[in-house]
């Protein structure tokens, strides 16, 4: 794990850059729920053409596009700490935060991972945490909750769990898509109103961030998965609780190409903001995300983060045709 770039990008990491409240569209009604049997803890997302992006968010979110997707199964859930044990126990895998790492001048570092702490001073901050993994979230002394989504697991975790479950990574346009659970066009998961508004609706953050998470929808970390009502497809925390890792390099004209297979994305990395180091799509925001500095827990709304890098509120679920 490359730590030096881990660093470089920890004001994504804390969340994302602030962002445009969404414009009010017409309020549509969230479609039933598809007719096919969940096939071992999985949805049917069914083909056709979809609307992706959004015209009133980042420059990363434009233009809108149509984009059309055979149907595909996506996991109902994130994939959960238990789920995760169970691929560890079958295989001997070990996680990139569970080894022990080098920097490019030769410097040894232990195994651990970078964790969200709050600090003496009444704020938060990325701390690179000694020992913390899947195993310990928040350092050696602590354990996670099995019904909890996985974290710390780095882009190569979560594809080698995702292959041997006989399942692959989403593309950010199938996640996106399954997002939305046919609710085109509006500007959260459920549908208009914002997620602090009326009844809990996910696990976010509720205050003033970095300073004070008031926890008032129970949570003040990752929540177990189901806590929430699921979007339109039968899909739990497709916005808040943990980023979801998407096999898209990132590439902030990705919208602006021509010619390139939206279901594969871009052929390589571009972040303007931070070019020297490739980076991955992550997608749905997490518990870290607030009203007043992160909104990526819009269904459009796109982040990135370095391939090679596990962290506190950064999980995964898997598709398959």
């Amino acid at each position: 794990m490359k730590i030096w770039s881990a660093i470089l990008v920890l004001a994504v990491l804390a969340g994302c850059s602030s962002q445009p409240a969404p414009k009010p569209v017409v309020q549509s009604e969230p479609p039933a729920p598809v007719t096919k049997e969940p096939q071992d803890g999985m949805v049917w997302i069914p083909a056709g053409i979809y609307l992706v992006g959004s015209e009133e968010g980042l420059a990363d979110e434009k233009p809108t596009h149509d984009v059309e997707t055979p149907g595909f199964w996506m996991d109902e859930t994130e994939v959960t700490v238990e789920q995760f044990q169970n691929f560890v126990d079958a295989t001997g895998y070990e996680t990139v935060a569970e080894k022990a790492g080098e920097l490019p001048d030769g410097t040894k570092f232990p195994p651990g991972s970078l964790v969200f702490v709050m600090n003496d001073s009444g704020g938060g901050e990325w701390q690179f945490v000694e020992g913390a993994s899947w195993k310990h979230p928040f350092g050696p002394d602590s354990k996670p909750e099995p019904n909890h989504p996985v974290v710390h697991v780095a882009y190569d975790d979560a594809l080698a769990y995702c292959e041997w479950a006989g399942k692959r990574l989403p593309s950010e346009h199938e996640w996106e898509i399954a997002a939305r659970g046919g609710l085109l066009g509006e500007p959260f998961v459920w549908g208009q109103e914002p997620p602090n508004v009326g009844a809990v609706k996910t696990n976010v953050w509720q205050g003033e961030f970095p300073v004070k998470n008031e926890g008032s929808d129970g949570f003040i970390a990752t929540a177990p998965v189901k806590s929430f009502d699921p979007n339109g497809y039968g899909l739990y925390d497709m916005a808040g609780n943990v980023w979801e890792w998407c096999s898209d390099w990132y590439h902030a004209k990705a919208y602006d190409m021509k010619g390139i297979d939206r279901l594969k994305g871009p052929e390589a990395s571009h972040d303007p903001d931070d070019p020297t180091v490739a980076k991955r799509v992550i997608r749905g925001g997490s518990y870290l995300c607030s009203d007043n500095y992160c909104r990526g827990y819009r269904p459009s709304a796109r982040m990135k983060t370095s391939p090679d890098t596990g962290l506190s509120h950064t999980g995964f679920r898997c598709v398959k045709d």
